[in-house]
């Protein structure tokens, strides 16, 4: 993936394939994903049911068959942490554990993942954006290691990830008491305000080139998961980010850490509106105006006025 995007974007990129194109192709994806699930789903609760009839050669009571809460393709944060545990502690410890954690990934190296600990109030503005906009392109430079050193070289090439997001359903709210194994989970648990965590997110980024060639088949670089389970206990939500791993063993991933990194900031550019509507460039551009720009006016859309903001300080 070593093209040089800036080069060819005009013709290759923003011309043949117009950003409607790309949300139609990207809402047919999540359709997709959604009846996969639903019928895996069914299946499971079929195959339950014919277990339930049964007769069984063991005396013991019979368990009444319920669904599965599993239409969620995130894994869950009690596989990761202990979150009865957990709750005896305060946010800065938990992020710092959730740090310290990650840190220890991969012999630890920490290499293949990121991490980060979000006030709610800053994933409520984001989520807020992202279900009326959930699709965007982030640049990743691509400098070419042969022009290192080159005076007459200006243009840093860049490659585009296109991103999606999605939304599952809401986790319940942990409790101090461990959960008993034999009663199905539920999503109903609430604070004493009445108040429930917010939805579950995910968002992946796959390089714009091979979303336009493989759609639905492309391969997701990076997936960034936003767990809300400590959402109304702590007031945070833990961000975790997986970069994909190669075909090979030799231990390299699809994205280098900086690049994750770089994705995982230009999410909080984009779609992190503050109430003065984010920092102007000097042309008055804002996240805010390019993100809106893309979804509402396409035609209007500058990848280049997008590709100055990206990489701006």
């Amino acid at each position: 993936m070593q093209t040089n995007y800036a080069c060819e974007l005009r013709s290759e990129v923003f011309n043949r394939v117009s950003i409607s194109k790309l949300k139609e192709n990207a809402k047919k994806l999540q359709e997709e994903e959604k009846r996969r699930f639903r019928e895996a789903n069914e299946e499971v609760i079929r195959a339950r049911k014919t277990v339930a009839v049964e007769p069984s050669s063991a005396s013991r009571p019979e368990v009444a068959a319920t669904p599965r809460k599993d239409s969620s393709p995130v894994k869950p944060l009690g596989s990761i942490l202990n979150l009865p545990r957990i709750l005896s502690v305060n946010a800065s410890q938990v992020s710092a554990l959730w740090t310290a954690y990650h840190a220890s990934r991969s012999e630890g190296t920490g290499r293949g993942y990121l991490c980060a600990s979000i006030p709610l109030e800053a994933y409520e503005r984001m989520a807020a954006v992202a279900t009326r906009y959930p699709t965007f392109v982030l640049p990743v430079p691509r400098p070419d290691p042969e022009a290192k050193g080159n005076a007459n070289t200006t243009e840093t090439p860049y490659e585009f990830q296109f991103m999606q997001w999605a939304f599952h359903e809401s986790p319940p709210i942990p409790s101090a008491a461990e959960p008993d194994p034999f009663v199905p989970s539920t999503n109903t648990y609430q604070a004493a305000d009445g108040s429930s965590n917010p939805p579950t997110s995910s968002i992946l980024f796959t390089p714009l080139q091979e979303f336009k060639m493989r759609n639905s088949f492309a391969t997701p670089y990076l997936v960034l998961t936003h767990y809300t389970d400590l959402a109304r206990t702590h007031g945070i939500v833990l961000l975790r980010g997986e970069i994909t791993p190669g075909s090979g063993n030799d231990g390299r991933y699809l994205l280098s850490q900086e690049d994750a990194q770089i994705l995982s900031m230009g999410v909080q550019k984009f779609y992190l509106w503050s109430d003065n509507k984010g920092v102007e460039q000097k042309d008055g551009s804002t996240g805010e105006s390019i993100l809106r720009t893309f979804h509402e006016k396409p035609s209007e859309f500058d990848w280049q006025e997008m590709l100055k903001y990206s990489t701006q300080l």
